[in-house]
C-alpha cells in the first residue's frame, strides 16, 4: 500500500499543477498534436506523389525555416511589449490559411509555397513559450510539463495508424489531402478556443506595434547578439547548442524517416502507422514519470540518458530491418524523447531569467528538444540563432539521401554523440552543483 502511494499520489499531485492558461494551451495542443500526428509522419510521401524526390524534400524542409531568421528576432520584441494572446490568435487564423494551400496543391511546388509561408507564423512560439513558462509552478515544473504533455499527446495516440488507414485506402494523394483537410478544421477550432480563454497574465505595460519598432527590433536583435550570448550563464549556452544539434539531427533524418522504412524496409502506410501507434503508446504514459524523474534524479542525468539512447537507436534504425525491430526502435526513441524533453524544457525555464524569457527564447528556442521525430524540423523549440545551421542540415539530408540512403543517419550519429557530450560536461541545472 505505501509502496503504490507512492507511486500515484506525485501523478494525482501533478494534475494541481495544470491550471489556468496551461490547461487550455494544454487541451488546445492536444487538438493539434492530434492533427499533426495525422499528417507530419507522412508529408514526405506526399511531395514524392506530386512529383518530388528526396533532395526536394530537403528543399522544402529548408523553407521551413526561412521566415525565422527574420521574425524570431522581433518575435522576442513582440512577446515582451504585446499582448500574447492576441498573437496566438492571429498566428493560428494564419496557419489555417495557409493549411488550405496544401489541400488543393496541385504538384509539390504549391506545398513548398505552403510550406514557406507557414514558416511566418514562428513570431507565435516564444509568446507561447513565456505563457507556459509564466504557468509553471515553481519547483514542480518538470511535474507540471509532464502532466501537460501527457494529456495533450493523448489523442494522438491512434493519429499515425488511422492516417496510415486513410493512405493505404485512398492513396498518398488523395489520403493527405483528406488528412490536410482535418488539419485544417482542427487550426480552426484550437484557434477559436484560444481567442476564448486564454488570458494575459503579465502586469507589464503591453504597447501597440509599429513598423519602425519591429525594424528596430530585428536590427538590434542581430547586433545585440554577442551581448546576448555574453549574458547567458555557461550552462545556458551548453543547452542552447545541444538543443540546436538536436535540431540539426532532426533536420538531417527527420522528413525521411517514413521515406526510408516504406522504401528501404517495404513498410506500408498501416505498418508504419503502427509502429508509430506503439510509440505513443510507449512514450504517453511515461511523460509524468518522466517529469518526476527529472525533478528527482537531476536534469543533466536525465537528458544524458535520453540523448545517449536515443543516438544508439536511431542508428539501428537503418542497420536491423524488419516490422518487429523498427517497432522496437521506435518505442525506444520514445521514451527518449518523454525524457529529454521534460529535462530540457524544465532546465530552460530555470537557467533563462524570467524578465527576458521572450528575447532569450527567441534566440535560442523554448527547449522543446527533439529526438528521433518524423517530419520537418522546427517549432518551438527552434531560435532564431539555431535557424541557419538546421536549414543547411535540412538541405545536407535531402542531399545525402540521393547519394546513400543511409549517409543522414551516419551524419546524425555524430551530432548525437557531440550533444551529450557536452551536456555531461557543461549543462547544469541551478540547483545541481557543477
Amino acid at each position: 500500500m505505501n509502496f503504490a502511494s507512492k507511486l500515484i499520489d506525485p501523478i494525482i499531485q501533478s494534475f494541481q499543477y495544470v491550471t489556468g492558461n496551461l490547461r487550455v494551451l494544454t487541451i488546445t495542443d492536444m487538438l493539434m498534436n492530434f492533427s499533426r500526428r495525422l499528417v507530419f509522419p507522412y508529408a514526405s510521401l506526399y511531395i514524392l506523389a506530386l512529383g518530388g524526390n528526396a533532395t526536394q524534400i530537403g528543399l522544402i524542409s529548408f523553407l521551413s525555416m526561412v521566415a525565422g531568421l527574420f521574425l524570431l528576432p522581433v518575435a522576442g520584441h513582440i512577446t515582451d511589449h504585446a499582448d500574447r494572446i492576441r498573437l496566438l490568435v492571429l498566428a493560428g487564423f494564419l496557419s489555417t490559411a495557409f493549411l488550405v494551400l496544401n489541400v488543393i496543391a496541385p504538384t509539390w511546388q504549391v506545398v513548398a509555397l505552403a510550406t514557406l509561408l507557414s514558416g511566418l507564423v514562428v513570431f507565435q512560439f516564444p509568446a507561447y513559450a513565456s505563457l507556459v513558462a509564466d504557468a509553471l509552478v515553481p519547483g514542480r515544473r518538470g511535474q507540471g510539463i509532464g502532466m501537460s504533455s501527457t494529456i495533450s499527446s493523448s489523442l494522438s495516440l491512434v493519429a499515425p495508424f488511422l492516417a496510415g488507414l486513410v493512405v493505404d485506402r485512398f492513396g498518398t494523394n488523395l489520403g493527405l489531402r483528406i488528412l490536410y483537410g482535418v488539419m485544417v478544421i482542427l487550426s480552426l477550432v484550437t484557434t477559436l478556443i484560444q481567442r476564448r480563454f486564454l488570458r494575459e497574465t503579465t502586469s507589464a505595460p503591453r504597447e501597440p506595434l509599429h513598423l519602425n519598432a519591429l525594424l528596430n527590433s530585428l536590427r538590434h536583435s542581430y547586433r545585440g547578439i554577442p551581448d546576448l550570448v555574453r549574458s547567458m550563464s555557461g550552462s545556458l549556452r551548453a543547452l542552447a547548442l545541444v538543443i540546436m544539434l538536436c535540431f540539426v539531427t532532426q533536420g538531417l533524418v527527420g522528413s525521411f524517416w517514413v521515406v526510408y522504412a516504406v522504401d528501404q524496409i517495404g513498410l506500408t502506410g498501416a505498418q508504419w502507422g503502427l509502429t508509430l501507434l506503439a510509440e505513443s503508446v510507449v512514450g504517453i504514459p511515461l511523460f509524468i514519470p518522466a517529469g518526476i524523474l527529472a525533478d528527482r534524479w537531476g536534469r543533466t542525468a536525465s537528458l544524458t540518458l535520453a540523448l545517449i539512447l536515443s543516438t544508439v537507436a536511431s542508428l539501428l534504425f537503418v542497420i536491423l530491418h524488419g516490422f518487429i525491430a523498427i517497432l522496437i526502435l521506435r518505442a525506444v526513441l520514445a521514451a527518449c524523447f518523454v525524457l529529454g524533453a521534460a529535462s530540457c524544457v524544465a532546465l530552460m525555464a530555470e537557467l533563462v531569467p524570467s524578465d527576458s524569457r521572450g528575447k532569450m527564447m527567441a534566440a535560442i528556442g523554448q527547449g522543446g528538444i527533439q529526438l528521433g521525430t518524423v517530419g520537418n524540423p522546427g517549432g518551438p523549440g527552434v531560435g532564431y540563432l539555431m535557424v541557419p545551421p538546421v536549414m543547411i542540415a535540412a538541405l545536407a539530408g535531402g542531399f545525402l539521401y540521393s547519394l546513400n540512403p543511409v549517409y543522414p543517419w551516419i551524419v546524425a550519429t555524430a551530432t548525437g554523440i557531440l550533444a551529450a557530450v557536452l551536456t555531461v560536461v557543461f549543462v547544469r541545472s541551478p540547483t545541481e552543483k557543477v
